[in-house]
């Protein structure tokens, strides 16, 4: 019996004809113009690469615009890259191109379809990830973490839904949000730009899609590794963190009215990932305005966005929302947005054990020596001070403040009550009003 190998997410196939792109002819003519005209390209070979189509579409494109008289052959075969023809502008091509330039800047990578795309997300959906307890640890590493939090943190993550993380500060929100991220391991492709009613929507962005993989067709190899079509970048899945600088306006359409081309939306660019709201509660906008504006895309599993002409569309909206406050949810949320947020996990901090065992791990990691009376110090006289409230955030805190020390004072890592007392200080600032 064959057993079929399962190799991750399926790719999309690269389109095979002009038909096959589903794209306006005219704007497919005129973005090869313009990529030949800003680009001086004149091999098709060349073109090919710069707007991501196969070589064998590309060539068609190339006969229709030799057809409408845009392009002509020079007539010269290139002994450098393999014998092929070349092709440059005519001088109606040159005019047509800057026309084009004048209504929109964009060149370069072929748009795919909203629609197409829509069929790619379906693909890829982070809601077709089943994430294991073993894949969940392993990306927590580096966390002390009860296990009742993964309990709820498994499911959360492999439900695809939202999650809300509230707790004190200073105890791992950030860190697991992250965790989470890095647990997911597979890569999906992210289209370099997409297509709607006539407009182009630029997408990949080098700064969210991170580690991208481009491969290149080399059309003199013998081995042809386009397996995939390649206006999508191959990547991680995105992760999108934004925290007291989210604004509403940051989840609309960008428009450039110089190049008059759009720019993604940031939840569009973390389709198939992670968008992670830090902080909720430190912006300007008030929370419950900011998870309004997520509800219908949140139930419905699309957003809705607008042109400048105001027209409105839908877009896919397939990526798991992560908000984290330091706030008790009753006080930034109604009832009704809290309902609407599917998981609620509270991140407490450790208690002592698991205090200490952090203590230690940080300790090893920083190289500083373990203190037995200085532990005892720490706990029986500095803790019971603050209601021995402890915080993920604070051995990290008090070893590097004690390592500054030492290396100022020239001695080696030590840890004594002493240098616990002055890297406390520096931990909590005292109350006391202070006179202008």
């Amino acid at each position: 019996m064959n057993m079929q190998v399962s190799t991750g997410v399926q790719p999309p196939p690269p389109p095979s004809s002009i038909e096959d792109m589903q794209l306006p002819v005219v704007m497919m003519r005129d973005i090869l113009l313009k990529t030949m005209f800003r680009k001086n390209l004149d091999l098709v070979s060349e073109v090919a690469v710069a707007i991501c189509l196969p070589r064998a579409v590309t060539q068609e494109l190339i006969d229709m615009a030799r057809v409408q008289k845009l392009l002509e052959a020079t007539g010269t075969l290139n002994a450098n890259s393999g014998g092929e023809m070349g092709y440059q502008l005519t001088d109606a091509g040159k005019s047509r191109a800057l026309d084009a330039l004048s209504q929109s800047e964009y060149f370069g990578a072929m748009p795919v379809p909203l629609a197409v795309y829509r069929e790619q997300v379906k693909r890829q959906s982070i809601r077709n990830i089943q994430i294991t307890r073993d894949q969940l640890t392993n990306a927590m590493g580096h966390l002390i973490l009860p296990n009742s939090l993964l309990d709820h943190l498994g499911p959360a993550v492999s439900a695809g839904r939202s999650i809300l993380m509230y707790g004190p500060p200073g105890n791992g929100k950030s860190s697991i949000s992250n965790g989470i991220r890095d647990a997911m391991g597979d890569k999906i492709f992210v289209p370099r730009a997409i297509e709607y009613s006539g407009q182009v929507i630029t997408v990949y962005d080098p700064i969210v899609h991170s580690s991208a993989e481009v491969e290149v067709d080399d059309p003199n190899s013998l081995r042809r590794r386009r397996t995939f079509d390649t206006r999508y970048v191959r990547c991680e899945r995105p992760t999108v963190i934004t925290g007291g600088e989210l604004s509403l306006s940051m989840l609309d359409l960008v428009y450039n009215p110089t190049a008059r081309t759009y720019q993604a939306p940031l939840q569009l660019k973390s389709t198939g990932g992670i968008f992670i709201v830090d902080d909720l509660g430190r912006q300007a906008e008030p929370p419950q305005s900011l998870v309004n504006r997520w509800i219908v895309p949140l139930e419905e599993s699309k957003d809705i966005l607008a042109l400048q002409s105001g027209e409105k569309f839908e877009v896919p909206f397939d990526t798991l929302v992560i908000f984290s406050t330091n706030f008790h949810p009753n006080e930034i949320f109604d009832k009704a947005a809290l309902r609407r947020i599917f998981y609620k996990i509270k991140i407490d901090g450790p208690c002592q054990q698991d205090f200490l065992k952090i203590f230690a791990m940080v300790a090893r990691k920083k190289g500083m020596p373990l203190d037995e009376a200085s532990l005892i110090h720490l706990i029986k006289e500095k803790y019971p001070t603050i209601d021995n409230v402890y915080a993920n955030y604070q051995p990290v805190f008090l070893i590097d403040q004690m390592i500054s020390i030492c290396e100022f004072e020239g001695i080696p890592y030590q840890m004594s009550p002493d240098l616990l007392d002055r890297a406390w200080a520096n931990m909590f600032v005292k109350e006391e009003e202070i006179v202008h």
